[in-house]
């Protein structure tokens, strides 16, 4: 009996009932991913304001990585259209040869046609002056030569032109392709950007003044803290060594914060650049002269040194000798970062001239004031 029994609605089958359960897995879904996602919605108003200035912080580091992957798709959408605008130019020129060389094949069929399209052969053969003749016959050799290498001429520049306009679709393909990419990596800096907007205009003038207030004290703190294990090291060296070999040692364990040589050459006139902008502004994407990002700004400052490095972090770090921390001199550039998304130039003494980010001016911070990632000797 239970085999022939109408089977009985499945609850979901309801439609407010397969709305509730939508409901109810769209919650968990959206619980899961805010869970996991390691930090709170910014959007929540709930939040402290130590957790807001905490996200407004975030936004801004992503905003830099951002704007580095942008500088680079900007690099290569400019070398992509350089390219593209390279083969443009060749096959414009070999256009022009191709004409040339088409023109000088009209010009002798019309003189074939004038002539009755005669043979020049049998022109020959019809003149009764045998000097004249042999005259003619050279001239009409030379010219049949020259018609023949013009022909040549013709069919080389056509197959030429085919490969050149071949080449020129991939090429503006992958043109197309780094603009997309720039457009992209443009979005995500401005959204960034404008979510720490949004955020900051939520704090009260109260809290925006500390907010201020923390980051100047957290740039002094960080540099009075590296001073104060600077002096205990070289305090305790000093304690259980002579003189001469203390000093030794305490540069050696307190490396950015050792005693430096000034810096001289290349290096030096890379500093002076840098410091003669501090002060103008971080511009997310800028190379100056009005302000800069912060590769824009170690780039700037070595070209003034007459040295070319690439555009952004993660190609400036590669651009000349690996060197460890306790070995940083004056003009060595430095990276902060897992993600290799800031750099600032190293003036001695565990400091750093760098352009920090929008809403912060170029100015000199401690390297301690970042994770640490590495750095390089340009030259």
């Amino acid at each position: 009996m239970a085999a022939h029994r109408k089977p009985r609605p499945s609850s979901l089958g309801r439609p407010a009932a397969r709305t509730a359960a939508t409901l109810a897995l769209a919650s968990a879904a959206t619980a899961t991913l805010f869970e996991g996602s390691g930090h709170a919605d910014p959007a929540r108003p709930d939040r402290t304001p130590a957790q807001v200035r905490a996200e407004i912080d975030r936004l801004y580091q992503q905003a830099e990585a951002a704007t580095e992957r942008y500088n680079g798709a900007k690099e290569r959408a400019a070398a992509a259209r350089a390219s593209y605008d390279e083969l443009r130019d060749e096959a414009a020129r070999r256009t022009e040869r191709l004409n040339t060389a088409r023109r000088s094949l009209g010009a002798v069929a019309t003189a074939q046609y004038r002539s009755g399209g005669l043979d020049p052969a049998v022109q020959l053969a019809l003149t009764s002056d045998p000097d004249q003749y042999l005259r003619r016959a050279a001239l009409a050799e030379k010219a049949g030569d020259r018609q023949a290498a013009t022909v040549t001429a013709v069919r080389r520049e056509l197959s030429a032109l085919a490969q050149l306009r071949a080449e020129s679709v991939g090429r503006l393909g992958a043109l197309r392709g780094h603009e997309s990419e720039l457009r992209r990596q443009k979005a995500t800096v401005l959204g960034k950007l404008a979510a720490a907007r949004e955020l900051l205009a939520r704090l009260t003038a109260e809290e925006r003044a500390r907010y201020e207030a923390a980051l100047a004290t957290r740039t002094a703190g960080t540099a009075s803290a590296a001073a104060n294990r600077s002096d205990a090291t070289s305090a305790a060296a000093s304690a259980a060594a002579p003189a001469g070999a203390a000093t030794a040692r305490a540069d050696r364990a307190s490396g950015d914060r050792a005693p430096v040589a000034p810096a001289t050459g290349r290096a030096s006139a890379a500093l002076s650049f840098a410091r003669a902008q501090l002060g103008k502004p971080y511009v997310w994407g800028a190379t100056g002269p009005s302000g800069y990002d912060c590769s824009g700004l170690t780039q700037a400052a070595w070209r003034a040194a007459g040295v070319s490095l690439p555009r952004t972090t993660y190609t400036q770090i590669n651009a000349g000798r690996r060197v460890s921390r306790s070995e940083l001199a004056p003009g060595d550039l430095v990276f902060f970062y897992s993600g290799i998304s800031h750099v600032g130039l190293y003036i001695g003494g565990g400091q750093m001239i760098h352009a920090p980010r929008p809403g912060t001016p170029i100015r000199i911070a401690p390297i301690d004031e970042m994770p640490f990632a590495g750095a390089t000797r340009v030259a």
